[in-house]
Order: structure tokens, then sequence, then C-alpha cells
């Protein structure tokens, strides 16, 4: 199974928004937010364009968690899903510079905590279309990913996992926690600080 850890690793540096956005003759690394993941889309392009790369990078974490679990349960969804997680965020296609992870660590969760993503799934749409703001709702979701896991029983490996991959996500939206704090941060719904 290790074997596979490149693969998956290739498949999560997959570019969903650079090739939806390309398409349509933008480059979403040079507007909006600079970040090539769906919440940019969502304010270059609009919610559809947004859903088909959300779908897209959750689908790189799916299928990489997936063979996993297939090979070695939990465990091995774990390995190769986290894989999946760096490619995006660490992409050697791209210098290292991807996105924030989070619909591909939402992706590994779907595999292995289905009921937990969809608890996660309504706090973000809840707080995201409270506060126009993805940033927030994703890092408030990332915080309480672990949380939830632990309530359900979650054992010392699955604690671990999601507590790892709730960092990576919280740290790579301290940009937009700083921006946040200035009141520079973008909206959903378009390029206007402070609102969606």
């Amino acid at each position: 199974m290790f074997l596979l850890v490149p693969v998956a690793y290739l498949l999560g540096t997959f570019p969903s928004a650079a090739l939806v956005a390309r398409r349509a003759g933008r480059d979403v690394t040079q507007e909006g937010s600079g970040n090539p993941g769906a919440s940019n889309i969502v304010r270059l392009m609009g919610w559809k364009a947004g859903a088909v790369v959300l779908l897209l990078d959750m689908g790189k974490g799916a299928i990489a968690a997936a063979v996993g679990l297939a090979l070695d349960g939990h465990r091995g969804a774990y390995v190769l899903g986290v894989a999946a997680v760096l490619g995006h965020v660490f992409p050697v296609t791209r210098h290292f510079k991807g996105g924030r992870g989070v619909a591909t660590a939402a992706g590994v969760a779907a595999v292995v905590f289905p009921f937990v993503l969809a608890v996660l799934a309504v706090v973000w749409v809840a707080i995201a279309r409270g506060l126009h703001k993805a940033s927030i709702a994703s890092v408030v979701c990332a915080a309480l990913f672990p949380v939830i896991v632990l309530l359900r029983g979650g054992g010392k490996l699955d604690l671990f996992v999601t507590g790892g991959l709730a960092a990576v996500v919280i740290v790579r939206h301290f940009s937009n926690l700083r921006r946040l704090v200035r009141g520079e941060e973008l909206g959903l719904g378009g390029d206007t600080p402070g609102r969606g």
C-alpha cells in the first residue's frame, strides 16, 4: 500500500480550480484571493463553477481514502488520504503553493467519517451564509473535526490524523485570518471586503 503514497500525492496535485478557471479564460491564482480553491472560484465565476471544483477536490481525497480503506482499513485510508491532502496543499507541480486543503480533507472524511462530515457541512453552510466568509467557516469546521470525532469515541489514531488535518487547514488559513483582522478578507459573493 505504501507504494501508492506517491500516486495519492500526485492525485492531490490535480489542479481542479486552475483548469475550471482556465476554461473561462481566467487565472484563479492571480484573481480574487489568489487561492486555487472552490471558494475563490465562487467569487470569480459563481456557485456552479465553485461546486464543480468542490466536487473535484473532494474526489481527490475520497478516491485516495477509499483505495486505502479497501487495502488496509482505516490506517490505509488515513495514509493515502493524507497524502492526497498534502498533494493538494503542497503540490510539487506548482512550487508547493496549493490550496487550503478543506475540500480534499472533506473527501477523506466522507469515506472515514461520513456522519461527522455531514454535521460539519451543515455548520460550514450556516457560518458561510451568515457571515459570507468561507475562511471563518473552514477554520471553525477544521477545529470541530477532531472534537466531534473524539465525542463519537474516536481512538488515538483517529484523533492524531484528524487533529493533524485540522492543523494543516488552520495554518493554511493564517493569511485569511490576518486579512480578516484588518477588515480586508474577501467575501464569498464578490471582491468586497467585509461582505460576500
